[in-house]
């Protein structure tokens, strides 16, 4: 489960650096900077996230089942949207300028939800807390809160992988000091994602859940400024790196050339094709060490007769950089698919948490607990569950094993599925309990809602393991021309397990209510058997962990050449014998590559 490279990557030299501006600085000044920008950008998403379904509901007057339906469907456009940010910060724009472009838009969609529901929504004033009724939305009012939310979605989602990438640039790992200093970065990122969150889940929800929508939205608009001029303060010193290209094409071309070259072989003598120098194929990227895994790709690399041009067809002939960069693709996959069962444990948290909770008792003296409140002890396990992380576990495990990070990023996953799934057998044993509570005739349990506490605190440490684990292993494991990709296959993740956790409800719904059964999940939840449900989930957890750990096993991680003045080329071993040649010899073969072009192997 070791992702650590084979091969050593801690060699350094000024070429190492060719696709950096030299002005470039970076450093913890700067990654402290965008993890306040994190904070604040977060608090004004969940200033409107978190409330949402309370103001479809209350204020433009839909039904409890469309409104739900309506917020995930938000929910998951938002995460997709990482996918658009993540693609243009790769492949044109860079990751600060997707950052700064982004920001803009997600403040000019909050600003467009506070006036759209302040002019033309929330009428009359005051309306919406739950007791006084606002009138019936114009269509026109619906249409621009519409647009506005999901211009919400769109700025939020774009900038968040870039963000976290952009964090990660700040430390170059050729200075001894930073070389753990991305991995601390991660946690802290989400350390910060999640007091961001702590604010808005407890002092925004209490100002819109009575009534004061208006302030609660500009609050968010605030913020949301207040990170994007913080975010601009650091311009001048920010460690720049940039766009590779589309990386569409260059994954594209791999199956193509391979495909059209699906009977060649390389012969005794042969190499792969790469360019001479330091210069990958891939621009502003570093070259990778070829990997013998999925060899019929290789073929994309072979020099054949009608190679033998000055120039080379694309479409014809990849560099060995540009297969492995399809090959880590289609590695990171499998790793990537079994993290979505995860985010179907952790979506429950806005959806059937909040339900149970509801018909729960969550009287304190005289005061009424909103059952959404509860998220704050998710939140609070998460902030303590980063300090001891960070603090104690990796110390202390950096010493047991040997691997100053402590736990390998796949091991930290793989534990983080199983305190998941511990999460989901505590909500079903809370269910039972609070079925046992039911008082006839009455919609609420005696249970006290704080039982739930322990499947919140759980659900927050798996977040630090699954998560952070998460981000750092797609950005470590992406190459340079897919970082912002590789940490939005993150919030793809989360994306997804909204859609599998609907799509799963509604398998579960129609098999259970056949028959005029109730069902597990029914309106009244004192008549069906929640309990099974969370359940199921911990049972499918379980067989995704197994099949992770399968996965986890086969993976190999990826390795980047550092070059120490020359150019490197893995050679691929034949059959036969061949000349033994000294690690750093130039090897020239006219007949194949053409008089040119240089050869080098490296001997490992």
């Amino acid at each position: 489960m070791d992702t650590s490279p084979t091969r050593d990557e801690t060699a350094r030299n000024k070429n190492s650096t060719k696709g950096i501006k030299k002005k470039a600085r970076g450093g913890w000044s700067f990654g402290l900077i965008l993890l306040a920008n994190q904070g604040l950008a977060t608090l004004a998403f969940f200033g409107v996230g978190v409330n949402l379904v309370l103001f479809l509901t209350r204020v433009l007057g839909q039904d409890n089942a469309t409104a739900a339906n309506n917020v995930s469907i938000w929910t998951g456009t938002v995460y997709l949207c990482s996918l658009i940010g993540a693609f243009l910060s790769d492949s044109y724009w860079g990751r600060y300028l997707t950052c700064a472009i982004f920001q803009v838009i997600f403040v000019a969609g909050l600003t467009l939800v506070s006036l759209s529901s302040y002019i033309l929504l929330l009428k009359p004033s005051g309306c919406g807390d739950g007791q006084k009724k606002c009138q019936p939305p114009s269509p026109v009012g619906s249409g621009i809160f519409y647009l506005a939310i999901y211009l919400v979605a769109l700025g939020y989602g774009g900038h968040q992988p870039t963000i976290a990438t952009f964090g990660a640039d700040q430390f170059d790992e050729s200075i001894p000091k930073y070389q753990s200093a991305k991995g601390a970065f991660f946690c802290y990122f989400y350390f910060a994602l999640n007091v961001g969150s702590l604010f808005s889940n407890t002092i925004l929800v209490y100002f819109e859940d009575t009534g004061k929508w208006t302030l609660g939205f500009w609050a968010s608009t605030a913020s949301a400024v207040l990170a994007l001029v913080t975010f601009l303060l650091g311009s001048p010193r920010y460690r720049y790196l940039k766009p590779c290209g589309n990386p569409i094409p260059r994954v594209a071309q791999v199956f193509v050339a391979a495909v059209k070259k699906r009977g060649a072989s390389l012969k005794p003598g042969d190499a792969l094709y790469e360019l001479r120098g330091t210069e990958s194929a891939i621009k502003g990227s570093r070259k990778i060490f070829h990997t013998d895994e999925f060899e019929c790709l290789d073929k994309a690399a072979i020099v054949t007769e009608k190679d033998g041009g000055a120039r080379k067809n694309p479409w014809r002939l990849c560099t060995v950089s540009q297969v492995e960069e399809a090959k880590c693709i289609i590695r990171m996959m499998p790793i990537w698919l079994c993290t979505i069962i995860y985010s179907v444990v952790f979506t429950q948290m806005a959806s059937l948490f909040v339900e149970q909770g509801e018909v729960m008792d969550t009287a304190i003296g005289n005061f009424h607990l909103p059952a959404a409140s509860m998220s704050v002890f998710d939140i609070c396990s998460v902030l303590l569950c980063t300090g001891i992380y960070r603090q104690i576990l990796v110390p202390l495990a950096g010493r047991l094993s040997g691997n100053p990070k402590g736990l390998t990023e796949l091991q930290r996953m793989g534990i983080g599925l199983i305190i998941g799934m511990m999460a989901m057998v505590a909500a079903g044993m809370t269910e039972i309990a609070r079925l046992r509570g039911v008082v006839p005739g009455q919609r609420s349990s005696s249970t006290s809602v704080f039982w739930q506490i322990p499947q919140y605190v759980l659900v927050g440490a798996s977040e630090v393991f699954m998560y952070v684990g998460q981000l750092e292993f797609f950005n470590g494991q992406a190459p340079d021309g897919i970082k912002s990709f590789g940490s939005s296959l993150c919030m793809a993740s989360i994306s997804l397990g909204n859609f599998v956790s609907s799509l799963l409800m509604n398998m579960v719904t129609g098999i259970t209510t056949r028959n005029n059964m109730p069902g597990w999940i029914p309106e009244d939840l004192n008549a069906g058997h929640m309990d099974r449900f969370y359940f199921l989930i911990a049972a499918l957890t379980a067989v995704d962990f197994m099949i992770y750990l399968g996965c986890a096993k086969w993976y190999k991680g990826v390795s980047f050449v550092e070059s120490g003045g020359g150019s490197y080329e893995v050679e691929v071993e034949v059959e036969e014998e061949e000349e033994e040649v000294e690690e750093g010899e130039i090897v020239r073969d006219k007949s194949v590559v053409g008089p040119s072009e240089d050869r080098v192997v490296n001997r490992v």
